[in-house]
């Protein structure tokens, strides 16, 4: 089980230097699951352990969520004060999201004329 904890930790850091090193603005921990995602597919799949140490992980996922509601708590007077940018920027984003998905899917979906 060692093994696979080091694999993810080792990939949560290569991702992490990787995005300091070239600057790119996105977290370390997604750029780093990235090259997981690479190296695995590669490799054709992951091993039992990393399967194992995965499935272990997903069951206590709830507590990843510990820390952001913390923040919620702890940040909720500023919430209270900055609510209406808040909402208008999920909304927004929201609506760009599935304008983009919905644009993206009828270019890339081939067409089906004539069918009936």
């Amino acid at each position: 089980m060692l093994p696979a904890i080091l694999t993810l930790l080792f990939f949560q850091a290569l991702g992490e230097g990787v995005v300091r090193l070239l600057h790119v603005p996105i977290p370390g921990p997604v750029a780093g699951m990235g090259l997981l995602f690479l190296w695995l597919s590669l490799r054709g799949g992951a091993s039992r352990r990393l399967e194992r140490i995965g499935r272990e992980l997903l069951q206590h996922l709830g507590l990843f969520f510990v820390p952001a509601g913390v923040g919620v708590i702890v940040l909720g007077p500023r919430l209270l004060q900055v609510w209406k940018p808040l909402l208008a920027a999920v909304l927004l984003g929201t609506l760009v999201t599935l304008a983009v998905t919905a644009l993206l899917f009828r270019l890339l979906t081939p067409s089906r004329k004539g069918e009936a």
